[in-house]
């Protein structure tokens, strides 16, 4: 639905306007989000985990009926009416081992035939789809687009602002409620000052990405996130809520300046004809990111965590074994039933190690993803085009003779 829903904008309003359009769509996307981690909290803590799907069944059909009532059509003449059944089946097959591996790869060990034979079965199903899509009749993906280097350097901001963000949801949820011992919705509730203030950052960037270009916004945008995720991996054990709060708030900002710039830069480096495919791209660099945050982040933090559960329990004669179950259920909180039946005194030490483990991991991990963030900042300068060069360029929604004729 979300390609769709940029396609429609891309359509309905002219270059020079789209940013305030795209802004108020992204403020309104980032409802949804506030509600959900308070929504989410509630239903976990009070109905059952599973009652979160139920609500997909009323946000469908509203979906359905304001779709009916109120999208105006559009398509691209020009592309036929076919699947990419091939590129579909060799991205699939590549992301997918490509993400077990990460996911896996501490428990199965990375050298193991299973890890390896995923690997090398990533890099086949990526390389088929490259080819496929250069060669194929209705590819998914033309990389025509990308010879716009504002559509390349969009894209790579949507991979890495997914990257750190929901990496950063995940794990700050964990650590709210495994180490500040919050409930599920008092943990969702904390989440609101960054949500709120995409809430009301998007549409302010919207209109500003209009009159400056996306490009200083997301750059700024990107390096308050790297700053906000710098202050999170300082937490420890005996951090509160008031530490977290100004990250946050930072976090929210950053998000803000950079999502509604972003797809802006996206949509105002190709025709409104090809919106859709172009759209249909930017979102799949937005889940991919988020996918490969979770899994790379979590990668790095188990193995963070062994390292230093093996470290701090060597030398109370912990097995092996046990110490394997303990980073295992380190993120779930369940640590305390493998110290069922343990002598007090000890439980009492192994608990605080793995305390100790989480802080650290959580640490190299937030790390990791400001890193990412500030590397987004740099290549968001470097590759989107400058407001004066967009500017020279004809409005290809007012003048569609004068567009270049990309990915035809």
């Amino acid at each position: 639905m979300m390609p769709g829903t940029l396609s429609i904008i891309s359509n309905t309003f002219p270059a020079r306007e789209r940013g305030r359009a795209i802004g108020t769509w992204a403020g309104v996307s980032a409802l949804a989000l506030a509600l959900g981690p308070a929504v989410g909290g509630a239903l976990t803590e009070y109905v059952s985990w599973r009652a979160i799907f139920f609500l997909n069944l009323p946000v469908a059909v509203g979906a359905v009926l304001v779709t009916l009532f109120a999208a105006r059509e559009s398509r691209d003449p020009t592309v036929d009416r076919t699947v990419d059944y091939p590129g579909i089946t060799a991205l699939s097959v590549g992301l997918t081992a490509l993400v077990l591996a990460l996911v896996e790869g501490n428990r199965w060990h990375w050298g193991s035939p299973a890890i390896v034979s995923l690997l090398v079965t990533a890099a086949v199903g990526i390389v088929a789809f490259a080819l496929v899509e250069r060669h194929g009749r209705a590819p998914m993906v033309q990389f025509e687009y990308f010879r716009s280097r504002s559509f390349v350097g969009a894209n790579s901001v949507a991979f890495i602002v997914s990257f750190a963000m929901l990496a950063m949801f995940f794990f700050m949820a964990l650590y709210m409620q495994n180490i500040l011992h919050y409930t599920p919705l008092e943990a969702g509730i904390r989440f609101l000052p960054a949500t709120v203030v995409i809430i009301v950052a998007s549409p302010i960037a919207g209109r500003l990405s209009d009159r400056i270009g996306p490009r200083p916004l997301i750059t700024a945008g990107l390096t308050l996130v790297a700053v906000a995720l710098f202050l999170q991996s300082r937490v420890t054990v005996h951090s509160g809520y008031a530490q977290l709060l100004p990250a946050f708030s930072l976090m929210g900002l950053g998000m803000g300046f950079t999502m509604s710039p972003m797809s802006t830069a996206a949509m105002n480096a190709i025709t409104p004809d090809k919106a859709g495919a172009a759209s249909g791209i930017l979102s799949m660099f937005r889940m991919v990111g988020g996918t490969f945050g979770v899994a790379a982040i979590g990668a790095l933090f188990q193995s963070l965590a062994r390292t230093r559960i093996d470290e701090r329990l060597t030398s109370l004669h912990v097995p092996a074994g046990v110490r394997s179950q303990l980073v295992d259920n380190l993120g779930s909180g369940a640590g305390a039933k493998v110290l069922h039946g343990s002598d007090p005194h000890r439980a009492a030490q192994i608990a605080s190690a793995m305390h100790d483990a989480f802080i650290h991991a959580l640490s190299g991990a937030l790390t990791l993803s400001c890193g990412v963030a500030a590397v987004g900042a740099v290549l968001a300068f470097a590759l989107i085009e400058p407001m004066r060069a967009l500017g020279k360029k004809p409005d290809p929604a007012r003048h569609p003779e004068a567009a270049e004729p990309v990915g035809v």
